[in-house]
Parts: structure tokens; C-alpha cells; sequence
């Protein structure tokens, strides 16, 4: 049986303004807000994914050259898997929370977190996931009661629609719908009012998003991408690092926003780790990456050339592949050994299947390197003993990190992701998606009954203020100098623990 894929239009920019205010009243129609009405969405979404799976993963197959395992456990089955979890928890999620950290004399008021939706969101999806980074976000929007527009990627135009189609045929029209398009489109959406804009792709749109945003003071989720780096150790597993390094910048054809930008290897196991990725390499495709049903494609011609432009202008030395065919927009994985930091291969993030090498004498200089690359990527990857590792972790700042690994920690779907710096702001995934398009509001009530220990805030003030201080001050326990000052008493009330879950702790040891 044949797959149907269905054509992709750009939405008429003149409709754009009609279309988002329908979805603005929707959301003030409060239609959005039972629990109830949010799970029916995310198992009719589920549903609406399971029935198009081929279809997806033709979309993905067609736009990227994505191998089907690819498709699937990176794509379909990720936010199949996404939406299951997110109903499951739903339920919990939105409770109301006992609010923290409440003194004796506040509690009576019953301080507590109500969790409210944002509002209409704008979700602006990336080409090189185009299902999961596209429907991931809107999971978590339509999961805390918002209404959203979708704007996927144009330039994985088969994959947006067939993601149109599913939103259309399994979602609340008036509450959920796609604009397609590119700049143009993007722009028109941008001059409308929104409750929180979520944008995933390059630094520099991020900052054009952004600066329109604050115009409005409109909140953003920036998920970026970074020159990120991984650090190999003289200390490390040659093999493994080169196994797992090399799978992360060939999967997706290394249209990996998390995977390594380059490497930095201690000279000592240069050699090794060379012959390692060698072998790597022909272990992972027999046949030659070209002729292998498991690598990916560039996802454009323009790409193509970028990603060419960047070999071409590299002043390193080419120690693997280095083949390519641009009227098939394949690119060989490409292990070239630079030595400036200032090569366009480092300086710039490749997003392909390049892999730059750079040799330095120690961890201390590895570590040096990877700071002035870019001191806020999306990820780092730190290989070799745990004193290294730590280390590096210690020294470095990252979006996230996989120790000894390639980005394992973006591929679990319920740890919190994101980006710092310039890598991005907010993150998503789990009940992280749910906190993200969610406004933690801070609700307190107070009884009748309380106006006689009220009478103290109303003016005349005249004596009150001794009055409110002995109420609501807080005696420090620590002197001028910032040291803590210690108890008789307090020590021996908690039997020198640090807090009271250690002294309850030791007293239970007493008295057993």
C-alpha cells in the first residue's frame, strides 16, 4: 500500500493574524484549562502519531536521508513515548503544591502554588528532528492548558506536512494548528502577541527572536546550539571514546545539535585514539558510509556547501574520509587533525559530519582549549578517570554533559534539557515541558479571624514597629566576619548534626 504524503503549502501570510487571534480566544474561553480536557488532546495526538508512522518516517527519510531505526527511535517513538508519560503524570503535575519554606506565623493563610498555563504559545520547530523537535514542546504546552501554533521547519517541508496533517485531524482546531512557511511566514507570526515564544535552531535567529520578543516582554525558551566540546584524557578508553564520539557526529548524518564540534585529545593517546576511529569507522559501515542504509543525508544543497566551504577552508590535515557527492548531499564522516584554534573547523559549529582533532599536552590546557572555544556550549563530553572528569565538570560550564559518552543525557526523554549562555535559556523534556509553558502562581488566603494580628501593618504606626520586628525578624547565627557562630545549646539539641533529619538520625541511634 502505498504511503500518502501530503503537500506542503505556506499559509497565507494575510490569514496569519485571524488565525492566532482564533487561537488567542480559545484560550480565554478557558476551554483549555480542565485536565480532562488536556488528555483527551494528548491521546488523540498519540493516536493521530501511531497511525501516521510510515508516513513519518517517509517525511523523515525524504527531507534527511534518515535510515527508518533513526526515524523511529529518535523521532516516532520518542514523542509516542513522550506523550504516554506526560498523560500518566499529567494528573500529578497540575496539583496544587504546599508552598516550602513557611514560618509558623504565615501558615494560617495557606500558602500554596497553583499551576496555570501561560497561555497562546508559538512553538518554532528545527529541521534536523523535525518530529521530535517540533511536537516535543507542543506536548508540553498543550499538557499545561495552553493553545499553540506550530511553525516547523521549511527546509524538512515533507515532515511538516504530514505533522500539519496529523494536528489537523487529531487536535482541537480552534485550540491547535500549524502555519507553514519560511522568513516571511516566521515574521508575520513574530508580530503577533504571544504568552511565551519557543524556539529551537541557531544562535543567530535566536537572537532575532529574542530581540522581538522583548518588545513585548514576551518570555522565550531558547534551545541553541553551541561549538561543543569532548576532551579526551591520556587516562581514557581509547576504543570506547572513539566508538561513542563517532556515533554521535554520524548519527543524523552529525545534524546533532548536542554532539561534539571537536576534539581534544592528549597527545599521549593521539596515536591510539586515531587508530581507534579508523577501525571505528569501518566497523560502523563495511561497505563506505555512501553505500550504507544507516547514514543519513545533508538535510539541503545550501548545508552541502556550508559544510563543504568549512573543509575546504580548513588549514588541517584530512586523516579520514573527506569523500562527497553533492547531487546526492552526501558527506563523509571526516576526521581532519587541525592545529589553530582560529581553523574554521573549530571556530564555527560544523553541524555535520565533521570531526576536527586538536592534541594538547594535559587536561589542564584540554580544559583551557575548551573555555575559550566557547565558554557556554550546549554540551560537553569529558573522557578518562573520574578525578578527570570531575574536573572538567569543576572547571567547565555546559548546557549538559555525558560523562565518557556522546550526549546520553539528551537522549533520555524525562531529564530536564537545555542550554546556558549562549546555548540557550529554559528547558524541556518531562515534566520539564509541562514547567515550561506553566505559571507557578503564588496563591495565599486569609480567614477573618486573623484581623486582630493584622492590626499591625495598618497605619497609625506609632509603638507598632518593635511590635513587628519581635513578629517577623530573624536572628542571624553568624558574626561580622561571615563566621558561623556555634550554639551549646543548638549543638547539643541536635547531637552535632548539621540539621535536624541528621539529629533525628543520631538520636534514633541512641536510643536504639
Amino acid at each position: 500500500m502505498a504511503i500518502e504524503i501530503p503537500p506542503f503549502e505556506h499559509t497565507p501570510i494575510q490569514s496569519i493574524p485571524s488565525t492566532v487571534n482564533e487561537i488567542r480566544n480559545t484560550f480565554h474561553s478557558h476551554r483549555t484549562r480542565p485536565v480532562e480536557y488536556r488528555l483527551v488532546q494528548l491521546r488523540k495526538l498519540y493516536w493521530g502519531l501511531k497511525d501516521n508512522e510510515q508516513a513519518l518516517a517517509e517525511a523523515c527519510r525524504l527531507d534527511l536521508g534518515k535510515p527508518q531505526f533513526e526515524a523511529f527511535v529518535t523521532e516516532i517513538e520518542w514523542v509516542k513515548n513522550d506523550v504516554i508519560f506526560t498523560a500518566n503524570n499529567l494528573e500529578k503535575w497540575v496539583k496544587d503544591e504546599k508552598a516550602p519554606d513557611i514560618p509558623l506565623t504565615n501558615r494560617a493563610v495557606s500558602p500554596k502554588i497553583r499551576k496555570d498555563p501561560l497561555g497562546c504559545i508559538l512553538v518554532i520547530g528545527a529541521y534536523n528532528f523535525p518530529i521530535q523537535l517540533s511536537l516535543g514542546p507542543l506536548i508540553g504546552a498543550i499538557a499545561a492548558g495552553c493553545t499553540a501554533v506550530l511553525k516547523p521547519s521549511e527546509v524538512a517541508p515533507t515532515s511538516a506536512a504530514v505533522m500539519q496533517k496529523i494536528i489537523r485531524e487529531s487536535l482541537d482546531r480552534s485550540a491547535y494548528t500549524v502555519v507553514q512557511g519560511g522568513i516571511p511566514e516566521t515574521t508575520a507570526l513574530l508580530e503577533e502577541q504571544w504568552d511565551k515564544i519557543f524556539y529551537t535552531g541557531s544562535g543567530t535567529v535566536g537572537k532575532i527572536i529574542a530581540r522581538k520578543a522583548a518588545e513585548t516582554l514576551t518570555p522565550v525558551t531558547l534551545e541553541l546550539g553551541g561549538r561543543n566540546s569532548a576532551i579526551v584524557t591520556k587516562n581514557a578508553d581509547p576504543r570506547l571514546a572513539a566508538r561513542r564520539l563517532l556515533w554521535g557526529k554520524t548519527l543524523n548524518a552529525g545534524q546533532v545539535c548536542t554532539s561534539q564540534n571537536y576534539i581534544v585529545v592528549d597527545k599521549d593517546i593521539l596515536p591510539t585514539f586515531l587508530a581507534e576511529l579508523e577501525a571505528t569507522m569501518r566497523e560502523f559501515y563495511p561497505q563506505g558510509a555512501k553505500a550504507s542504509p544507516d547514514y543519513g543525508r545533508i538535510v539541503s544543497e545550501r548545508q552541502f556547501r556550508r559544510l563543504k566551504g568549512m573543509l575546504d577552508n580548513s588549514r588541517g590535515k584530512i586523516l579520514l574520509g573527506g569523500s562527497m557527492d553533492e547531487t546526492e548531499l552526501f558527506l563523509e564522516p571526516t576526521v581532519v587533525q587541525v592545529d589553530d584554534l582560529n581553523d574554521p573547523l573549530v571556530i564555527d559549529e560544523s553541524f555535520g559530519p565533521l570531526i576536527p582533532i586538536y592534541a594538547v599536552n594535559d587536561l589542564d590546557e584540554a580544559i583551557e582549549v575548551a573555555n575559550q572555544v566557547h565558554s557556554t556550549p550546549l554540551a560537553i563530553y569529558p573522557f578518562g578517570t573520574k578525578k578527570e572528569t570531575d574536573q572538567v565538570l569543576r572547571e567547565t560550564r555546559s548546557g549538559g554533559a555525558s560523562v565518557n559518552d556522546s550526549f546520553f543525557h539528551a537522549s533520555i526523554p524525562t531529564l530536564a534539557f537545555g542550554g546556558v549562555g549562549e546555548s540557550g535559556q529554559g528547558s524541556y523534556r518531562g515534566k520539564a515541558s509541562f514547567d515550561a509553558f506553566t505559571h507557578r502562581r503564588s496563591v495565599t488566603t486569609t480567614p477573618s479571624w486573623m484581623e486582630f494580628l493584622l492590626s499591625v501593618r495598618y497605619p497609625p504606626y506609632k509603638g507598632k514597629l518593635a511590635q513587628f520586628q519581635k513578629m517577623a525578624n530573624l536572628t542571624p547565627n553568624f558574626d561580622r566576619d561571615g563566621n558561623v557562630k556555634h550554639s551549646l545549646v543548638r549543638w547539643i539539641l541536635k547531637l552535632g548534626a548539621g540539621d535536624s533529619k541528621g539529629a533525628l538520625a543520631r538520636y534514633m541511634i541512641v536510643v536504639v
